[in-house]
């Protein structure tokens, strides 16, 4: 019995996971500080959405190129976070002119 319940108990420590940050919640200097801070982050940014915000290319697969991210936080409408990973071969399809 002792087994068991140590057993249940290492898996409902185990399952709970960590929330990602919520820029809906958050000020644009504290979403951009996060990802300045990590260099890398994926942050909650709708109801069903969420996005991967680097600080440089370096953070990017080596054929991927870096995008301007601008988002909608608690406190702005449009925030330069950083930046997004973007496949370099759609890049020339979808140019966004940020």
């Amino acid at each position: 019995m002792r087994k068991l319940t140590m057993l249940i108990l290492m898996l409902l420590i185990s399952s709970t996971a960590h929330a990602r940050p919520d820029v809906r919640t958050m000020t644009c200097a504290q979403a951009r500080g996060l990802v300045l801070q990590y260099g890398a982050v994926v942050m909650t940014t709708g109801r069903h959405t969420y996005e991967r915000y680097v600080a440089s290319q370096g953070y990017c697969y080596r054929p991927d190129v870096i995008q301007r991210a601008w988002i909608a936080t608690g406190d702005t409408s449009r925030c330069l976070i950083g930046f997004t990973c973007e496949q370099r071969l759609f890049r020339r399809f979808f140019d966004r002119n940020d």
